[in-house]
Protein backbone atom coordinates (compact mmCIF):
# COMPACT_ATOMS: atom_id res chain seq x y z
CA UNK A 1 0.00 0.00 0.00
CA UNK A 2 1.32 3.40 -1.01
CA UNK A 3 0.19 6.28 1.21
CA UNK A 4 0.40 10.01 0.56
CA UNK A 5 0.73 12.08 3.72
CA UNK A 6 -0.21 15.52 2.39
CA UNK A 7 2.04 18.04 4.09
CA UNK A 8 1.79 21.74 3.30
CA UNK A 9 3.72 24.83 4.43
CA UNK A 10 2.81 25.60 8.03
CA UNK A 11 2.09 21.91 8.70
CA UNK A 12 1.64 20.38 12.13
CA UNK A 13 4.55 17.99 12.66
CA UNK A 14 2.45 15.60 14.75
CA UNK A 15 -0.15 15.14 12.00
CA UNK A 16 2.39 14.19 9.36
CA UNK A 17 5.15 12.46 11.26
CA UNK A 18 3.19 10.27 13.70
CA UNK A 19 0.98 8.80 10.98
CA UNK A 20 3.91 8.33 8.57
CA UNK A 21 6.03 6.70 11.27
CA UNK A 22 3.39 4.20 12.35
CA UNK A 23 2.42 3.36 8.76
CA UNK A 24 6.05 2.86 7.76
CA UNK A 25 6.29 0.10 10.38
CA UNK A 26 4.57 -1.93 7.63
CA UNK A 27 7.52 -1.67 5.18
CA UNK A 28 8.21 -5.40 5.40
CA UNK A 29 4.74 -5.96 3.92
CA UNK A 30 5.34 -3.55 1.05
CA UNK A 31 3.75 -0.46 2.58
CA UNK A 32 5.22 3.02 2.33
CA UNK A 33 3.96 6.35 3.63
CA UNK A 34 5.46 9.39 1.91
CA UNK A 35 5.54 13.04 2.90
CA UNK A 36 3.78 14.49 -0.14
CA UNK A 37 3.93 18.22 -0.84
CA UNK A 38 3.24 20.78 -3.58
CA UNK A 39 6.79 22.17 -3.31
CA UNK A 40 10.17 20.45 -2.90
CA UNK A 41 10.46 21.76 0.67
CA UNK A 42 7.85 22.73 3.26
CA UNK A 43 8.32 24.35 6.65
CA UNK A 44 6.27 23.36 9.67
CA UNK A 45 4.40 25.69 11.98
CA UNK A 46 7.42 25.46 14.30
CA UNK A 47 10.08 26.12 11.68
CA UNK A 48 11.08 22.54 10.81
CA UNK A 49 12.02 22.39 7.12
CA UNK A 50 11.33 19.07 5.39
CA UNK A 51 12.04 17.89 1.86
CA UNK A 52 9.09 16.10 0.30
CA UNK A 53 9.38 12.45 -0.65
CA UNK A 54 6.74 12.66 -3.37
CA UNK A 55 5.23 15.55 -5.35
CA UNK A 56 1.61 16.57 -4.86
CA UNK A 57 0.52 14.69 -7.98
CA UNK A 58 1.40 11.40 -6.21
CA UNK A 59 -2.01 11.57 -4.49
CA UNK A 60 -3.67 10.41 -7.72
CA UNK A 61 -1.85 7.05 -7.62
CA UNK A 62 -1.69 6.56 -3.84
CA UNK A 63 -3.82 3.84 -2.27
CA UNK A 64 -4.54 6.05 0.73
CA UNK A 65 -4.32 9.76 1.44
CA UNK A 66 -3.88 11.46 4.81
CA UNK A 67 -4.32 15.21 4.87
CA UNK A 68 -2.68 16.91 7.83
CA UNK A 69 -3.50 20.31 9.25
CA UNK A 70 -1.42 23.32 10.11
CA UNK A 71 -1.43 27.05 10.58
CA UNK A 72 -2.11 27.69 6.89
CA UNK A 73 -4.98 25.18 6.50
CA UNK A 74 -7.54 27.86 5.73
CA UNK A 75 -5.29 29.48 3.10
CA UNK A 76 -4.69 26.10 1.47
CA UNK A 77 -8.43 25.34 1.42
CA UNK A 78 -9.01 28.68 -0.36
CA UNK A 79 -6.30 28.14 -2.99
CA UNK A 80 -8.28 26.91 -6.01
CA UNK A 81 -5.16 26.39 -8.15
CA UNK A 82 -3.56 24.20 -5.49
CA UNK A 83 -6.77 22.23 -4.89
CA UNK A 84 -7.10 21.47 -8.62
CA UNK A 85 -3.75 19.70 -8.43
CA UNK A 86 -5.09 17.27 -5.80
CA UNK A 87 -6.82 14.44 -7.69
CA UNK A 88 -8.68 12.21 -5.22
CA UNK A 89 -10.84 9.11 -5.69
CA UNK A 90 -12.80 8.16 -2.53
CA UNK A 91 -14.15 5.02 -4.24
CA UNK A 92 -10.60 3.65 -4.43
CA UNK A 93 -8.56 5.54 -1.85
CA UNK A 94 -8.65 5.55 1.91
CA UNK A 95 -8.47 8.60 4.14
CA UNK A 96 -10.45 11.17 2.18
CA UNK A 97 -12.78 13.51 4.09
CA UNK A 98 -15.67 13.88 1.65
CA UNK A 99 -18.88 15.50 2.95
CA UNK A 100 -19.63 13.08 5.82
CA UNK A 101 -19.64 13.93 9.54
CA UNK A 102 -16.05 14.62 10.47
CA UNK A 103 -13.65 15.14 13.33
CA UNK A 104 -11.13 17.96 13.44
CA UNK A 105 -8.97 19.84 15.90
CA UNK A 106 -10.54 22.61 17.97
CA UNK A 107 -8.75 25.46 16.17
CA UNK A 108 -9.85 24.28 12.72
CA UNK A 109 -13.39 23.36 13.79
CA UNK A 110 -15.00 26.79 13.18
CA UNK A 111 -13.66 26.87 9.61
CA UNK A 112 -14.79 23.33 8.89
CA UNK A 113 -18.26 24.07 10.29
CA UNK A 114 -18.34 27.27 8.20
CA UNK A 115 -17.63 25.11 5.13
CA UNK A 116 -20.80 23.13 5.88
CA UNK A 117 -19.29 20.01 7.43
CA UNK A 118 -21.02 18.37 10.39
CA UNK A 119 -18.16 18.27 12.92
CA UNK A 120 -18.66 15.78 15.73
CA UNK A 121 -16.94 15.77 19.12
CA UNK A 122 -14.92 12.58 18.75
CA UNK A 123 -11.29 11.61 18.19
CA UNK A 124 -12.04 9.51 15.10
CA UNK A 125 -14.86 8.64 12.73
CA UNK A 126 -14.96 6.64 9.51
CA UNK A 127 -17.56 6.01 6.83
CA UNK A 128 -16.50 3.39 4.30
CA UNK A 129 -13.26 4.65 2.76
CA UNK A 130 -13.43 8.07 4.43
CA UNK A 131 -11.98 8.75 7.89
CA UNK A 132 -11.17 11.83 9.94
CA UNK A 133 -9.42 12.35 13.25
CA UNK A 134 -9.62 15.29 15.61
CA UNK A 135 -6.51 16.61 17.31
CA UNK A 136 -2.81 16.33 16.61
CA UNK A 137 -2.30 13.12 18.56
CA UNK A 138 -5.30 11.52 16.83
CA UNK A 139 -3.20 10.72 13.75
CA UNK A 140 -2.39 7.40 15.43
CA UNK A 141 -6.04 6.43 14.89
CA UNK A 142 -5.81 7.12 11.16
CA UNK A 143 -2.69 4.95 10.96
CA UNK A 144 -4.25 2.11 12.99
CA UNK A 145 -7.44 2.24 10.90
CA UNK A 146 -5.50 2.14 7.63
CA UNK A 147 -3.46 -0.85 8.79
CA UNK A 148 -6.53 -2.73 10.06
CA UNK A 149 -8.33 -2.07 6.77
CA UNK A 150 -5.40 -2.81 4.47
CA UNK A 151 -3.67 -5.58 6.42
CA UNK A 152 -4.88 -6.92 9.79
CA UNK A 153 -5.54 -6.08 13.41
CA UNK A 154 -2.40 -8.02 14.38
CA UNK A 155 -0.36 -5.83 12.03
CA UNK A 156 -1.88 -2.70 13.59
CA UNK A 157 -1.04 -4.01 17.06
CA UNK A 158 2.59 -4.56 16.05
CA UNK A 159 2.93 -1.12 14.45
CA UNK A 160 1.36 0.62 17.43
CA UNK A 161 3.45 -1.42 19.87
CA UNK A 162 6.64 0.09 18.49
CA UNK A 163 5.39 3.67 19.01
CA UNK A 164 3.56 3.13 22.32
CA UNK A 165 5.07 4.41 25.59
CA UNK A 166 7.03 1.84 27.58
CA UNK A 167 4.98 0.56 30.50
CA UNK A 168 1.75 1.49 28.72
CA UNK A 169 2.03 -0.51 25.51
CA UNK A 170 -0.94 -2.84 26.04
CA UNK A 171 -3.16 -0.02 27.31
CA UNK A 172 -2.14 2.23 24.41
CA UNK A 173 -2.76 -0.46 21.79
CA UNK A 174 -6.10 -1.55 23.21
CA UNK A 175 -7.28 2.04 23.53
CA UNK A 176 -6.29 2.99 19.98
CA UNK A 177 -7.84 -0.13 18.50
CA UNK A 178 -10.93 0.34 20.66
CA UNK A 179 -11.42 3.75 19.03
CA UNK A 180 -11.11 2.48 15.43
CA UNK A 181 -12.51 -1.08 15.62
CA UNK A 182 -16.20 -0.07 15.48
CA UNK A 183 -15.49 1.53 12.10
CA UNK A 184 -13.66 -1.47 10.69
CA UNK A 185 -16.35 -4.12 11.10
CA UNK A 186 -18.73 -2.15 8.86
CA UNK A 187 -16.19 -1.66 6.07
CA UNK A 188 -14.98 -4.28 3.58
CA UNK A 189 -11.37 -5.40 3.87
CA UNK A 190 -8.92 -4.07 1.32
CA UNK A 191 -6.34 -5.95 -0.64
CA UNK A 192 -3.04 -4.12 -0.35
Amino acid sequence: MQIAVLTFDGFNELDSFIAAHILNRMKAKGWAAYITSPTPEVTSMNGVAVRRQRPLEFVAEADAVIIGSGVKTRDIAADADLLRRIVLDPSRQLGLIGQLPACTDLKTKPWVVEAGVNVIDAPFVAHGNVATAGGCLASQYLAAWLICRGASRADAEQALHYAAPVGEKEFYIQHALGVVTPFIAAAPALVA
